[in-house]
Formats: structure tokens, C-alpha cells, sequence
């Protein structure tokens, strides 16, 4: 059966939701992860289909999207493409693994490319890097370092058939009367990340970079950028220079315009800006330092609350917001066996 979404049910409930004049809008689950779902979204594709993001690769995602293809008469088969807004493992195994069996083309940001090459040499992670932590001061972080997800198929990894670069029109369709996606490069989230512009359905389909309740993750990636929160902010700006659309994000509910969220998002961080200065100001001079005096999420959680996948996000992502600090000449950094401190 297929509902018209609605911004007052639950996000995360399996279905298929109509979200506007051919597109559907499909959550597959996130086990073992706060997010606990991502939005999958299908878009008539002429005889077909094309599907924007895919999946993490596990057995319960793959039935549950076979499902919702199912109820809109189509199979695996019927999808021409994904388009993957981004490289992390919920956005994108799915669409590598389903290619292995039934040939559909994958296309990713031409930005992934490095990570992608980091993850394929031996001994990499697709998670936080170690000296990613080893910079924040955290050693204690990398000491506690265990399993706390499934393991992926390491298939699951391989390169995209196509890499998307900043700009590229995407024709979708009816030559006739095609729908024409446009690919906006975001890098933050991580270095490659997309969002695809339907101005004539006035639709942004806008992966993680903007979401409509939650901060997306900053540098969240094997080859992290030299100053991840500064591209991110830099993107936002780019968001609200473009026409406003209607907010189809990857994790909630289909309810928000582009343009008001991006400005909560700016405030967000401008906010956390000053909060980061504070604690350095008051003595504490590496970013495990500071991450343990900030509070976290939109509940306002200490840093001990979190569970150990959330502390090096939090470890991290007040790297990021220490490094922007020190480009704008507010705080000074000296290096220390590999640490990173800070001072005013």
C-alpha cells in the first residue's frame, strides 16, 4: 500500500510514502544506530526507476526495499541507477551490493573518490581514523576502540560506475518531458557529499548535509579534508543562495523548506563556535578536552552519557570547530607528539 507522506507519523516506519509527483519515499532500517532509519527515495526513471541513496548492505534493508518496490510494481530489476548523495555505508553498500546481482549503474560525487581510495588499502577503516583521534588528544577513545557494528561485506566498498561532478544535469525519463536533476556539490559532511536540485518540482533530495532535526556528523570520513566544518559552513551558504525547495532529507520526516533549516543550521553552529572558545578559554586544551565539557545532542547529554561510536563523533567534530577557530585567529595551535592544543 502507498500513503502519501505526512510530517506527523513516524519516519522510520517501513512503507512506501508518495512525497510528491513521483517520488516515493522509502526508510530501510539502521540497526545498532541512533538515526534508526534513512530515507531512500525513488523516482520514476521512465520505464523504470532511479533511486536516490540505497541502504546500508544488510539482509533485513534489502527485503524491506524489495518490498516497497514491490507495492510500486517494480523489482530490483526495474532500477536503473542510484544516485548516492554520499560514501558512508547506510547511503551507499547497499547500491554496490545490489549491482553485483542485477547490474544497475551507481553513481557517486566525484569528491569520494579519496576515501574510497583510503578504505581499499590495507588496514583502513571506513570509521574514524586513529590519528584523526591521536591529533584530538584522545588516545583513551582508541584504547577502548571495539566491534560495535556489523562488519560489512568488504565488497561492499568497490568503485561507482560513474563519478558525478559538481553541476552535472541528470536527465531523468521522457526525453520528452524529462525530470532533470541537478547535482550540487556540498562537501562537510564528508569530502565528496551531494545533493541533487529538482527546480522544476521544487524538490532538494539532500542526503545528510541538511537535515531536518538533527547536526549532521563533520569529517565523519577516511579521507578527511583539511578543514571539514569550514567546507560544511561554506555549503550551507551555497544552500541559501539557491532557490528554496521543499527538504527531502536522508534521516526524518519530509515537512521543512531548505532555506529555514539552513539558517537553524548556521545558528547551530554559530552557537557552538562560541561554546568550543569558552571551554578553551577557561583551560581546557584539546579537543577530547573540550568534547567532555560540551554538552550533545538536541537533549543536551554529557559526553560520559554517550556510547563509544558517539564519543569520537563528538571527539572529532569539536576538532572541526576547533580548527575553524583557529583560521579565524581566535585560537592558537601548537602540535605535541601528534596532539593538537589549543590556547587563547
Amino acid at each position: 500500500m502507498i500513503d502519501d507522506d505526512a510530517p506527523d507519523r513516524d519516519w522510520t516506519e517501513p512503507g512506501v510514502y508518495r512525497c510528491a509527483p513521483g517520488v516515493h519515499r522509502i526508510p530501510l532500517p539502521l540497526p545498532n544506530d541512533g538515526l534508526r532509519a534513512v530515507n531512500v527515495y525513488a523516482v520514476e526513471d521512465g520505464a523504470g526507476w532511479t533511486l536516490v541513496d540505497s541502504g546500508w548492505a544488510l539482509a533485513e534493508s534489502r527485503e524491506l526495499l524489495g518490498s516497497a518496490l514491490a507495492a510500486l510494481g517494480a523489482g530490483f530489476g526495474d532500477v536503473h541507477r542510484f544516485l548516492v548523495t554520499h560514501v558512508h555505508r547506510d547511503h551507499y553498500t547497499q547500491a554496490v551490493v545490489l549491482r553485483r546481482d542485477f547490474g544497475m549503474r551507481v553513481a557517486l560525487g566525484r569528491g569520494e573518490q579519496p576515501s574510497l581510495d583510503t578504505i581499499h588499502q590495507p588496514g583502513r577503516s571506513a570509521l574514524v581514523r586513529d590519528d584523526v583521534l591521536i591529533r584530538a588528544g584522545a588516545q583513551e577513545l582508541i584504547a577502548q576502540r571495539r566491534a560495535t557494528i556489523p562488519e560489512d561485506d568488504p565488497a561492499a566498498w568497490d568503485y561507482p560506475d560513474e563519478w558525478i561532478e559538481d553541476g552535472a544535469e541528470i536527465v531523468l525519463g521522457d526525453p520528452q518531458a524529462p525530470r532533470r536533476l541537478h547535482a550540487v556539490a556540498t562537501p562537510g559532511h564528508t569530502r565528496g557529499h551531494v545533493v541533487f536540485a529538482d527546480e522544476a518540482g521544487d524538490l532538494l533530495f539532500a542526503g545528510d548535509h541538511v537535515l531536518p532535526r538533527i547536526t549532521p556528523s563533520i569529517g565523519l570520513q577516511p579521507a578527511r579534508a583539511s578543514s571539514p566544518l569550514t567546507d560544511y559552513l561554506t555549503s550551507l551558504d551555497l544552500m541559501r543562495k539557491r532557490p528554496d525547495a521543499l527538504l527531502l532529507p536522508a534521516h526524518g520526516t519530509v515537512s521543512m523548506r531548505v532555506h529555514q533549516r539552513v539558517d537553524e543550521l548556521l545558528a547551530h553552529h554559530a552557537k557552538r563556535l562560541d561554546a568550543t572558545l569558552a571551554a578553551v578559554q577557561d583551560g581546557h586544551s584539546t579537543a577530547y578536552e573540550v568534547a567532555r565539557v560540551l554538552t550533545w545532542t538536541r537533549r543536551d547529554r554529557r559526553f560520559s552519557e554517550l556510547d563509544l561510536f558517539n564519543s569520537r563523533l563528538a571527539t572529532t567534530e569539536t576538532l572541526a570547530h576547533l580548527d575553524v577557530l583557529a583560521e579565524r585567529g581566535l585560537v592558537s595551535t601548537t602540535a605535541e607528539d601528534g596532539v593538537a592544543r589549543y590556547t587563547t
